[in-house]
């Protein structure tokens, strides 16, 4: 019983803090610009905290930028965010939703965004089209705007490099995951 109540807590937690991983604006093209504003951000932050992943973007076939709000309740962990996947032969953005949910310890909200760049045409067609599931993941975040610090980074898996940046939380979590990203039929 104590298990679905905090299952329960999660979800309604979830809800509440939704609109930290929620588009601006009312109007499809509104939320359209936010998403590029927001990918427009953080991929200026990363080319001050990782110099090299400019090269590495403008060499890849494609990239993807995230935003995603994650909770941990002791003994699970939900999540959902939105971003957009760019296709550098076509320049075209594809919109793009994401969820999660997981198992393990862990306590802590988290604001985080993810930077996708991925290295061969298929992996990139392949995320677009059929989406992405993962597993397995650990960190420690303690950030308030500028102050504070997270251990992230970087990551390589499936042909994909993963950064990831933390925008504010307090967080420390061992989990096992499930995401799943999915294109935003609203938005493209």
């Amino acid at each position: 019983m104590e298990q679905v109540k905090i299952v329960l807590c999660g979800m309604v937690m979830i809800f509440i803090l939704s609109g930290c991983a929620t588009t601006g604006g009312k109007t499809t093209q509104d939320k359209r610009q936010s998403i590029l504003s927001m990918r427009n951000e953080v991929l200026s932050e990363l080319y001050k905290v990782h110099p090299q992943a400019r090269a590495e973007i403008a060499a890849a076939p494609g990239y993807a930028v995230f935003s995603n709000v994650n909770i941990n309740i002791i003994f699970a962990s939900f999540g959902g965010g939105y971003g957009v996947v760019n296709d550098n032969k076509t320049g075209r953005p594809v919109f793009m939703k994401m969820g999660e949910v997981g198992i393990g310890l862990g306590l802590g909200v988290k604001d985080f965004r993810a930077v996708f760049i991925f290295h061969d045409r298929t992996t990139l067609t392949k995320f677009i089209n059929s989406g992405w599931e993962f597993g397995g993941h650990a960190d420690a975040a303690a950030k308030a705007g500028d102050k504070g610090a997270a251990v992230g980074g970087e990551a390589l898996i499936d042909g994909i490099t993963i950064y990831q940046l933390t925008k504010s939380g307090l967080a420390l979590q061992a989990t096992v995951k499930g995401t799943k990203y999915w294109k935003d039929d609203e938005l493209n």
